[in-house]
């Protein structure tokens, strides 16, 4: 085992961190040694740390395999943990932003997210990927399956089915007590091509063209079309022109938290083409999935840092409480707001708050008189797919335990997260199963703009 100097924790450097590229082309980024060398090197440190101990099942899967080695150290911790530490891992990216204190720029150089998305890439390419694991990130595959009427219901029925349900956890290990969405035959893209006409830009400002491209995302698209369409209506009240893409594939990021990388690089050269030209026309970038804006902002920029296309999409793409929020700095947010939203229990998503970019869903929901905000940053326990796996389910509950007991005790007329996934996750742990309400939705019902 490498002997890494032990440092106790520490506020690290002054500069602010940094994220190196993702050199996943590389040959020596897929050699298994070299990656056991770099892992037993930053779990030893992170064994020296413990800081992250309350995080994901990442740290105490890592922390109790060294607790019960014969030596109490890395050097007797069997390799098959490693894996198990690995495959706990969401890529969430909490510890690299809020607990780490050796992220570069310290000489440590710890990047514990993205070396767990190398030992994915390496257990991808070494075939050794579940089949179960590659439907749940197929996500374009079942929206067009999803897409066929009768498919769509058979595939609801059996998720609603204690029967289906029980076939779905022998078949695919699909716990049986885990949130599934709802399947719309009739997406929201399908319906919006049908309805809309482009409308003149509204005035730019300092940081905002005043029209937008909409990035739907899977989920959005076929789960919650209503989401998407919320987004619609509040920015068209401000004035704001919405556009689709002509063709919209998936982001990438179920195939990333896969390790899939090529499929990653598929998905990004069938996206960016086209979000790039309408950045040339004149258009800004928006979706309503933190997940989703997360990897256009970091994630593809970090796997293709020579990308000028990437970079420039990464450039103009704003989470929509950042864009509206930015239109209000300018003074030019609509605060008409006709409708009292009382008390709301606000969730901020992991995926959101890496972003740096503020609480925007708070302030802006502020600025709704008779409106307080109950702000929980903490993780739900979602994580894309990793709830709804059987052998994963009761670790994402407990981590999202805390979250539903903030919920469960605020008394609020509303509980919402801008991850609708995570806003389901909690409603799942909630006493009664109190449906989330997106805060799009709150914000186009404080507009009093009607139901999508």
């Amino acid at each position: 085992m490498n002997e890494t100097p032990r440092a106790a924790p520490r506020e690290g450097s002054l500069e602010a961190p940094t994220r190196h590229p993702v050199a996943w082309r590389a040959p020596e980024f897929y050699d298994e040694a070299a990656l056991f060398k770099e892992l037993e090197r930053v779990f030893d440190i992170c064994h020296g740390c413990r800081r992250c101990f309350s995080l994901c099942q990442s740290f105490p899967t890592l922390f109790d395999a060294v607790d019960a080695s014969p030596s109490g150290e890395l050097d007797g911790v069997p390799k098959t943990a490693y894996w198990e530490v690995v495959d706990h891992c969401y890529l969430c990216d909490m510890c690299y932003m809020t607990k780490c204190p050796y992220v570069p720029p310290h000489e440590f150089n710890i990047d514990f997210p993205h070396l767990m998305l190398r030992a994915k890439a390496v257990k991808h390419a070494a075939g050794r990927t579940r089949l179960r694991d590659r439907l749940l990130s197929a996500t374009d595959a079942v929206g067009r399956l999803a897409g066929i009427p009768v498919v769509a219901e058979a595939v609801n029925a059996v998720n609603r089915s204690r029967a289906g349900r029980a076939l779905l956890a022998r078949t695919l290990g699909v716990h049986p007590e885990a949130p599934l969405p709802k399947y719309h035959s009739r997406s929201f893209r399908a319906r919006e091509a049908r309805r809309r006409k482009p409308a003149l830009a509204a005035e730019p400002t300092e940081q905002t063209r005043g029209q937008v491209v909409l990035f739907a995302t899977c989920y959005c698209n076929r789960n919650e079309p209503s989401i998407d369409a919320d987004l619609v209506a509040v920015f068209e009240h401000n004035g704001i022109p919405v556009r689709l893409l002509t063709r919209e594939r998936c982001c990438g990021m179920p195939k990333l938290e896969l390790g899939d990388l090529p499929a990653v690089e598929a998905l990004k050269q069938a996206n960016v083409p086209e979000l790039a030209a309408l950045v040339d026309a004149g258009y800004d970038i928006v979706a309503p999935i933190p997940s989703c804006v997360l990897m256009f902002k970091q994630e593809l920029p970090l796997l293709f840092p020579d990308d000028a296309a990437v970079q420039k999409v990464r450039a103009r793409t704003f989470d929509p409480f950042e864009y509206l929020m930015l239109r209000h700095k300018a003074g030019k947010l609509r605060t008409d707001f006709k409708r009292e939203l009382g008390k709301v229990s606000y969730h901020v998503p992991c995926h959101l708050r890496v972003q740096n970019i503020g609480l925007k869903t708070r302030d802006l929901l502020k600025l709704v008189p008779g409106t307080t905000l109950d702000v929980i940053e903490r993780c739900s326990g979602h994580d894309g797919t990793y709830a709804v796996k059987q052998e994963f389910h009761a670790h994402a509950a407990k981590i999202g335990r805390p979250v539903v007991s903030r919920v469960a005790g605020a008394g609020s007329a509303h509980h919402a997260s801008d991850c609708p996934m995570a806003g389901e996750q909690i409603s799942h742990g909630l006493e009664g199963r109190r449906p989330p309400t997106h805060p799009l939705t709150l914000l186009r019902m404080a507009y009093g703009l009607g139901d999508g």
